[in-house]
């Protein structure tokens, strides 16, 4: 009975290591990045879930209409959005706060966007000393 777990427990452990011997074998499969050294080369899938960005045209505007469906869909208030009021008196966009720092990177905002007013980017190295530096207005133009 002990040589024949013996022999099953290495059949067993062989077919565990069965991809580490694989890549000894050809090392050209391997799909480990070594991340700091080839930060240049780095590509991320189309699908990859980054931090919540606001896509701005040449002129610096923006698509969101203040409908705030992101900020409902948001299962933990991540973002906030607070709305000011036009010439017309027609509700506009004031100020579109995403907080990183508390974001789950579920994709539930961006699904719920029925103007396609915001994406995933693929922002990944967000580390700060304080959750205050976590927290972005999206809505900013470029020079303001």
């Amino acid at each position: 009975m002990t040589l024949s777990r013996l022999f099953h427990d290495t059949l067993s452990m062989l077919k565990g290591m069965k991809v580490t011997i694989l890549y000894l074998t050809r090392p050209s499969r391997v799909v480990t990045q070594q991340y700091p050294e080839n930060r240049e080369t780095l590509k991320f899938p189309e699908r990859f879930r980054g931090q919540v960005v606001m896509p701005h045209d040449e002129k610096g505007e923006h698509t969101c209409t203040a409908c705030t469906l992101c900020e409902k869909a948001c299962p933990n208030g991540t973002i906030s959005i607070l709305t000011t009021k036009n010439i017309a008196s027609k509700r506009v966009l004031g100020e579109f706060i995403y907080r990183f720092s508390t974001c789950t990177l579920c994709n539930l905002c961006i699904e719920a966007c029925p103007f396609d007013a915001i994406r995933m980017g693929h922002g990944f190295e967000m580390a700060a000393y304080k959750r205050d530096e976590l927290d972005y207005v999206l809505n900013k133009k470029e020079g303001r």
